[in-house]
């Protein structure tokens, strides 16, 4: 199983999805069903390897959360974090983080893998108000 940074990216999101809507889920739970979707023999569930970038993404949002949703909530302008929409929220902490802890993802990049997530899970909408929040970080992130 071949998976593209960006269908990690997208495997991030859905194993934080399901951790946020329930407590009782492993992380390496999560990621296994996320990468489920990729396998043919459902079976054969527990022996997916989960990539080394999807384990540092999903492990990273967890463990640096408080410091990324402070980040975010910096830039919201008249909003609280706790109004965003689940799937906006968590791709913008998977974006954040990447911004932040990986040193060999562009910030650009980053931006940009985002805003084509977004397009696939949510709306037009969510996707210019992601931009303008992850572009605002990038541009504070230059004049530091």
């Amino acid at each position: 199983m071949s998976l593209t940074r960006r269908d990690i990216r997208e495997k991030a999101l859905q194993s934080l999805f399901q951790l946020s809507a329930n407590e009782d889920l492993s992380k390496e739970v999560a990621m296994q069903k996320a990468l489920a979707n990729h396998t043919e023999d459902k079976d054969e569930l527990e022996d997916v390897e989960i990539p080394s970038y999807l384990n540092e993404l999903v492990s990273g949002v967890i463990e640096q959360q408080e410091m990324i949703d402070n980040k975010i909530n910096s830039h919201l302008k008249n909003w609280s974090i706790n109004r965003l929409a689940k799937t906006d929220l968590l791709v913008m902490r998977i974006a954040v983080y990447e911004m932040l802890f990986v040193e060999d993802v562009p910030n650009k990049v980053a931006l940009n893998e985002a805003l084509e997530i977004i397009k696939r899970y949510s709306d037009e909408k969510s996707s210019k108000f992601v931009n303008g929040i992850l572009s605002n970080m990038i541009e504070e992130k230059k004049e530091d």
